[in-house]
């Protein structure tokens, strides 16, 4: 079986060469380790690792940008947050960022590699210091209006396609309307799921399975 492969950006080189050698020597091969946040996007996009570990406070770019910068770019490894960070904003903006974890940096060595198994399994985990503010996150996320009600038929069926990676000639096509309409509706549709790229609306789509929902999984 091949190893797994990870990737660490943190701006402490003590803690980034530490959690190096403890990932080795539990058979994880780290293809990256970075203290730059610009640079970490970069690497993930070209390596493809299997999982991220980011940390949150780091000058010039944070982990949450650079979460929402590898989730922009379409990077598909699962991007677990590691810190020492215990605060419930950090833990809410990671969770809206797409963050598929949250780990504190005073975890046993162990139970990080365990954990970060069942990340890459395709589960989401929480720091247990963080369970209580994460079930909070979780109410009132659950409580807010879903912004897909607010999509036109029209503009569903563009964002399945999106989601199925068609570029915007390729659904013009399909749908027998211009280049120009496409992307109106696109627009439309960026501005009432309040996110910056047709990426991440994408992302979304296939996380509330919305994909194909509406057309009968094509």
């Amino acid at each position: 079986m091949d190893k797994l492969k990870v990737a660490i950006i943190d701006d402490h080189t003590l803690f980034r060469e530490g959690l190096g050698n403890l990932l080795k020597l539990r058979g994880i091969e780290v293809v990256a380790s970075l203290g730059d946040g610009r640079e970490g996007v970069e690497r993930v996009c070209e390596l493809q690792p299997d999982a991220v570990l980011l940390d949150i406070r780091m000058p010039v770019m944070d982990g949450i940008s650079v979460l929402e910068n590898l989730n922009q770019r379409g990077v598909s490894a699962p991007i677990i947050i590691l810190t020492t960070s215990r605060n419930e904003k950090d833990l809410a903006d990671a969770m809206k960022g797409g963050a598929h974890g949250y780990f504190l940096k005073d975890m046993e060595p162990d139970a990080l590699v365990t954990k970060l198994r069942e990340v890459i399994a395709g589960n989401r985990v929480i720091a247990p210091a963080m369970k209580e503010a994460y079930a909070r996150f979780a109410e009132r996320s659950s409580d807010e209006p879903d912004p897909f009600q607010n999509l036109t038929p029209r503009e569903k069926e563009i964002l399945d396609l999106l989601a199925e990676g068609q570029s915007n000639k390729m659904i013009a096509n399909g749908l027998g309307i211009s280049d120009g309409t496409v992307k109106l509706h696109v627009k439309s549709i960026l501005r009432k799921l309040d996110v910056r790229s047709r990426v991440e609306a994408a992302i979304m789509a296939v996380e509330r399975g919305i994909q194909n929902a509406d057309r009968g999984g094509r």
